[in-house]
C-alpha cells in the first residue's frame, strides 16, 4: 500500500447515487492456497476501492451505527475523511475513540453492531464499516503518519492494569491520554491478550498487534510481562506497596471448560486455548526445528464446538503440513452455529468437514492416547434458555469417529487466582467478578471489565467495557486527595 494517493475532485452524489455503487468485496488469497499458510486469509482494500467504499455513506444527521457501536467511533466522520482520500485525517478521527482500529478492522463482528444498524442497509447492502475501518488503520501505519495525540499534563496519579487484552489496552490508553501514569501487568512473555495467544494469524497478524502496543507505549503506557498478579504481588500489595491509586482488572476468560465424558485425560484432547497458544504464541507449527513448543501431529483432527475460538481452531489444524482432514463436530444445526458467517464460510472454503447434529459422547483411546470419538446423532426441539433450539440425543445413533486429536472449544470461564488472593472482591456462581455499569468491584478503588466480568464475549465489548471504566477511574482518582 503506497504512501502517495492520486485523488480526485470528490464526486457530487445524491443519496440514490449512492445507493447504486455496489458494496466492495474484499480481496482474499485463494482458499487452496491460504489452507496451506498462515498468511492473512483478506488482503485489504486498494485506496480507490476504499474511497469508493467511503462514499455509499449516506452521512446520517442521526447516524445508528455509532450507537451501535461499542467503544462509540465517530463513523460518519472518518468515512467521510476516507470518501475524500484524507487517510492521515480519517485515522485520526478513529483513534479518538479507538485505540485499536486495525485489531477491530479485522475481528469485531461489524454485521452484528455497526453495520446491521446501517440506513443504507435497509435497502442495499450496508457500508462495509469494519473494511473501512481496517484499511485507514493499515494506511496509516504503512504510510508512518502515526500521530501521537497531545497528552495532558502528568496528574501525579498511578494506575495498575492487570492484562493486557483488549479491556486493559484501552484502560490505559484512555488514562494515559489524560496524563495518568499506567502500568500494564500482563502474565504472558507478550502483550495483547487473546489478541496474540488466541486469534490466529491468518485473521490478525501479529505485528498488527505489536504496532497497537507500540502506539500505546508512545502515549506512555508502560507494560510489564511475566507478572502474575495473585502470585508475583497481590492487588493489596500493589495498591499499599506499590503505591498505586486504582486497580482495573481484565484478566479476561481463560480457563477452558471441558466436556466431563470418559477420556478427556488422554493425550490428543486438548483445549482450545491450550492448542491456539501453542501454535499463535509459541509458534508450534514450526516444531521442532525453529520452536521449542511442540502440537498435535495428527492426521485426523475434530474440533467440539461451533463458535469463533472453534472455528480458529479448526481453520488452524487444517493449515498443519501434516493434518489430512479436519471436522466441526457440533451438536446443533448450521443456523444456531454461533460463529461469524465470514468465517464459517471461510472454513468451508478451506475443506473442513462439519458434522452438524452431532455430539461426542466418549474419548477412545489406545495405550493412553487418542484414536477415536464416539459420537452421537442429535435433533433440534423447543429453544432452551439461550433462545436456540436445545439439541436431544437419537436413541441409538452412535458412532466411532477415528480422529487422533481432540481440540475442545466449547467455552471458558474466570481464571480464579485474582478472586482467591483479594479478600473482599465478590464473584458470581461462575467465578466472574461483579461490577457495576462503570466496572466498579465491591472493592474501593478496584475496577474490572471484559470478559473477566461478562464471560467470553467479543474484543469490541471488552474495549466498550474499558471505556468506561477508563471515565469512572479518571473521576476517582482526581478526587482523591495527595
Amino acid at each position: 500500500m503506497g504512501n502517495e494517493v492520486n485523488i480526485a475532485a470528490p464526486r457530487k452524489l445524491t443519496n440514490k447515487d449512492r445507493m447504486k455503487i455496489p458494496r466492495h468485496p474484499m480481496p482474499e488469497q485463494n482458499p487452496l492456497e491460504r489452507a496451506k499458510n498462515f498468511l492473512e486469509v483478506p488482503l485489504g482494500y486498494t485506496p480507490e476501492m476504499a474511497m469508493e467504499e467511503a462514499e455509499r455513506c449516506l452521512q446520517c444527521k442521526k447516524p445508528k451505527c455509532v450507537e451501535g457501536c461499542p467503544v462509540n467511533v465517530k463513523i460518519p466522520e472518518f468515512i467521510y475523511h476516507t470518501a475524500m482520500g484524507n487517510f492521515e485525517l480519517a485515522a485520526q478521527t478513529l483513534k479518538e475513540t479507538n485505540a485499536l482500529p486495525a485489531v477491530c478492522g479485522r475481528v469485531c463482528p461489524q454485521e452484528e453492531q455497526c453495520e446491521v444498524v446501517c440506513t443504507i442497509g435497509a435497502k442495499v447492502e450496508p457500508v462495509a464499516i469494519g473494511r473501512l475501518e481496517r484499511f485507514v488503520a493499515d494506511w496509516e501505519r504503512s504510510s508512518g503518519k502515526i500521530n501521537i495525540p497531545e497528552i495532558s499534563p502528568s496528574t501525579g496519579r498511578r494506575i495498575a492494569v492487570i492484562g493486557a487484552g483488549p479491556a486493559g489496552l484501552t484502560v490505559a490508553g484512555d488514562l494515559a491520554k489524560l496524563g495518568h501514569s499506567v502500568t500494564i501487568f500482563e502474565a504472558l512473555h507478550k502483550a495483547g491478550g487473546v489478541l496474540v495467544y488466541g486469534i490466529p494469524e491468518f485473521r490478525l497478524p501479529k505485528k498488527i498487534v505489536e504496532a497497537e502496543v507500540n502506539y500505546l507505549e508512545r502515549l506512555g503506557v508502560q507494560i510489564r510481562c511475566d507478572f502474575v498478579v495473585g502470585m508475583t504481588r497481590t492487588i493489596d500489595e500493589l495498591m499499599t506497596q506499590e503505591g498505586f491509586d486504582a486497580v482495573f482488572i481484565g484478566t479476561g476468560a481463560g480457563l477452558p471448560y471441558f466436556l466431563g465424558v470418559p477420556g478427556e485425560n488422554l493425550n490428543g484432547v486438548y483445549s482450545a486455548n491450550e492448542f491456539l497458544t501453542r501454535v499463535n504464541l509459541m509458534k508450534g507449527y514450526h516444531f521442532p526445528n525453529n520452536a521449542d513448543t511442540p502440537i498435535p501431529m495428527a492426521k485426523h483432527v475434530a474440533v467440539i464446538g461451533g463458535g469463533n475460538t472453534a472455528m480458529d481452531a479448526a481453520r488452524t489444524a487444517r493449515r498443519l503440513s501434516w493434518t489430512e482432514k479436519v471436522y466441526i463436530v457440533y451438536r446443533r444445526s448450521h443456523v444456531e452455529m454461533p460463529a461469524r458467517k465470514e468465517e464459517i464460510h471461510h472454513g468451508e472454503q478451506e475443506g473442513i468437514e462439519f458434522l452438524l447434529l452431532t455430539n461426542p459422547t466418549r474419548f477412545i483411546g489406545k495405550d493412553g492416547w487418542l484414536i477415536g470419538m464416539e459420537c452421537q446423532r442429535m435433533e433440534l426441539g423447543e429453544p432452551d434458555a439461550s433462545g436456540r433450539r436445545k439439541p436431544i440425543p437419537i436413541a441409538g445413533s452412535e458412532f466411532i469417529l477415528d480422529v487422533e486429536s481432540a481440540i475442545v472449544a466449547t467455552g471458558n470461564g474466570s481464571n480464579p487466582l485474582i478472586n482467591k488472593t483479594t479478600p473482599g472482591l465478590q464473584s458470581n456462581k461462575h467465578g466472574n467478578i461483579i461490577a457495576d455499569e462503570e466496572g466498579k468491584t465491591s472493592r474501593e478503588g478496584v475496577w474490572a471489565g471484559g470478559d473477566i466480568v461478562i464471560g467470553a464475549a467479543t474484543v469490541i465489548k471488552a474495549m466498550g467495557a474499558g471505556k468506561k471504566a477508563a471515565k469512572s477511574i479518571h473521576e476517582y482518582v482526581m478526587k482523591k486527595s495527595g
